[in-house]
């Protein structure tokens, strides 16, 4: 069923698994892997799925799973790296318990100004914000540049405290080495820097997000959860399960024209992932 994220939060003793859904499939297959797992989760949208599938539409489409086939588990509800004001009013909206404004990529400022301006609205509707300090990279260029130059993006601590005790943030998206995207599952995950996150933890007392985390060991992932991380974000690995489901499933069922005998391996797919990492987040 559809709850508060900081209920959700509140009651977790180790680390919750965030994870980002398109359509109806994959949302069927989150939740189903959550059921499994027999764990709480955060199931989220991003801007672009906002635009593929209509915000009112993707929104209504977890409500109702939830209150259905996720009845008997709590689910929150999430906002993922929205950009604009715009886009966290459009979610609060539709009833989101919790939206992140991602200023990330502007000065350490500008940032604060934006963040704050999002909690304050959010704040007022009693929904939660998170928000980035640091950045994590995307690609082959946010890859290279981590990798290569991990002192020019990883979030620093003193600014973490600063930056939290301005604007009022609920939860912060740290940079420690995190990179999103494909590009690091074929070139090799880079290792987190667990000292910074130490550093971090001892600055901020506000739950920590780590982004980008598809890939990452086990062992780092549990470090991690031990040196405060408290929310998980999987999405890369999400898009992997669909993408090779699917063509196993196409390759399979050749001449079928059913939609719903080829789309059924897809959630399957995904509920395997998402009960997979559910585990590792909660040894």
């Amino acid at each position: 069923m559809l709850v508060h994220l900081k209920e959700i939060v509140r009651k977790t003793k180790k680390a919750l698994g965030a994870f980002d859904t398109f359509n109806l499939e994959i949302t069927r297959g989150i939740i189903a892997g959550a059921v499994q797992a027999e764990s709480p989760i955060v199931i989220q949208v991003t801007p672009k799925t906002m635009m593929y599938a209509g915000v009112k539409t993707i929104s209504q489409i977890i409500k109702t799973l939830a209150d259905d086939q996720g009845k008997e588990t709590d689910i929150a509800l999430h906002l993922d790296h929205g950009k604009t004001i715009s886009q966290v009013r459009q979610c609060v909206e539709c009833g989101f318990s919790s939206v992140m404004i991602d200023a990330s990529d502007k000065p350490f400022e500008q940032n604060i100004l934006i963040t704050k301006e999002a909690a304050q609205y959010a704040h007022r509707h009693n929904v939660m914000v998170q928000s980035e300090l640091g950045l994590v990279g995307k690609g082959k260029i946010g890859y290279q540049t981590t990798v290569l130059r991990p002192e020019n993006f990883l979030t620093d601590p003193d600014q973490a405290q600063e930056f939290v005790k301005k604007t009022n943030t609920d939860t912060l998206a740290v940079a420690i080495g995190n990179v999103h995207g494909y590009y690091k599952m074929e070139k090799g995950v880079p290792k987190l820097f667990l000292s910074r996150l130490r550093e971090i933890r001892k600055k901020v007392d506000v739950p920590l997000v780590l982004h980008g985390a598809s890939g990452i060991p086990a062992a780092q992932i549990r470090e991690a959860v031990k040196l405060g991380i408290k929310i998980i974000n999987i999405d890369t690995e999400i898009r992997m399960a669909f993408k090779k489901s699917l063509q196993a499933s196409l390759k399979r069922r050749n001449r079928k024209l059913d939609p719903r005998e080829i789309l059924t391996p897809v959630i399957k797919g995904v509920s395997s992932v998402v009960r997979n990492k559910i585990r590792i987040f909660n040894q």
